[in-house]
């Protein structure tokens, strides 16, 4: 839009070639330069005496770009599926996940708002929790436009190929989320492909306990010890060959439209506050609540890892393996 500033540009390009010495770069300056907006365009409220003042354009015109941005044109867009693993057996010894039902209300009124069908499954052991996505793969999404697993439990550290990370059934079996996200690629789901596929994990992906470091530029909003700090760690496990299926470890092509976010670093442990739930599905709520409207899915998660990281006396960063072709914006 900056359409003052590209002409002077152009004009004092064209008279520099033209005559090098004669010309001054300052000689086509206009008198006064619009200013340049660098900040992110959202939408403002509408006040009615002096009516509509918003930028709410310039994202609707991203997601109209279907060469930009994937298009969510059907309603409900997509299904959601999100296994919420609270109870485990004693054989295991995990403990119960107190406050994991807070984060699964979360999500299922957000998903929900945001125009998803949302299906809750809790407490599977990792047989269901495979047969439960592999039968969300072979449904028919024909009609529909993404698909999103959200997947709440306790989590370790695995050896991998593509995808790092573990999380556990309540029978104490682990079911790599390498072998998860490939469920949903290629042949096993044709119906969803060039479609975006959505992973969020809430669970440790170690036992590491992160101590941070101290930044004299950037204070912390938020240094106070947990009201009931717990993790979803298990030790690191070598070798899911003996709980996945055989094609679990097999080498695929580098998957397309999918995006997986994780609650923590690998190898690290994620917090979770029995009575407020986990510091990533919170905070991952309320961003969604704020920008959805506004923002793409990497910037939104920017504000989520931002917000996550200033957070508590042990610290947890966010991060996503983002394998999608163009911008997503939620339906909203």
């Amino acid at each position: 839009g900056q359409d003052s500033l590209a002409s002077y540009l152009r004009t004092s390009c064209q008279s520099s070639l033209q005559n090098p010495r004669a010309v001054s770069p300052l000689d086509h300056l206009p008198r006064v330069l619009e200013p340049i907006d660098l900040r992110p365009q959202v939408s403002r409220p509408v006040d009615s005496a002096s009516g509509p003042v918003s930028n709410s354009g310039v994202v609707e015109s991203w997601k109209e770009k279907a060469d930009l941005a994937y298009i969510l044109k059907a309603d409900p867009c997509g299904h959601c599926l999100i296994i919420n693993n609270v109870n485990f057996c004693p054989e295991s010894r995990l403990r119960t996940r107190v406050g994991s039902d807070i984060d699964c209300g979360k999500l299922q009124r957000r998903f929900g708002s945001m125009h998803f069908l949302v299906e809750v499954l809790c407490d599977l052991t990792a047989q269901q929790m495979g047969q439960a996505l592999v039968q969300l793969a072979r449904r028919d999404h024909s009609a529909l436009d993404c698909c999103v697993v959200a997947i709440l439990s306790h989590g370790c550290q695995a050896s991998h190929r593509q995808f790092p990370g573990a999380v556990y059934g309540t029978d104490g079996r682990p079911v790599s989320i390498e072998r998860i996200v490939n469920i949903f690629y290629g042949a096993s789901c044709p119906s969803l492909g060039g479609k975006p596929k959505l992973f969020f994990i809430q669970a440790c992906g170690g036992d590491q306990k992160d101590v941070g470091f101290k930044v004299a530029s950037t204070p912390s909003r938020d240094v106070s010890p947990p009201r009931s700090p717990e993790t979803d760690a298990v030790p690191f496990q070598d070798s899911l060959a003996t709980f996945d299926q055989p094609d679990a470890m097999a080498s695929l092509p580098m998957p397309s439209d999918i995006f997986v976010s994780y609650c923590t670093f690998p190898g690290f442990v994620s917090w979770r506050e029995t009575s407020h739930g986990s510091w990533y599905i919170k905070t991952l709520d309320s961003v969604l609540e704020q920008w959805a409207h506004a923002e793409d899915l990497q910037t939104l998660l920017l504000r989520v890892a931002n917000a996550v990281s200033e957070k508590g006396v042990y610290k947890q960063i966010p991060g996503c393996f983002n394998f999608l072709r163009k911008r997503f914006f939620f339906k909203t």
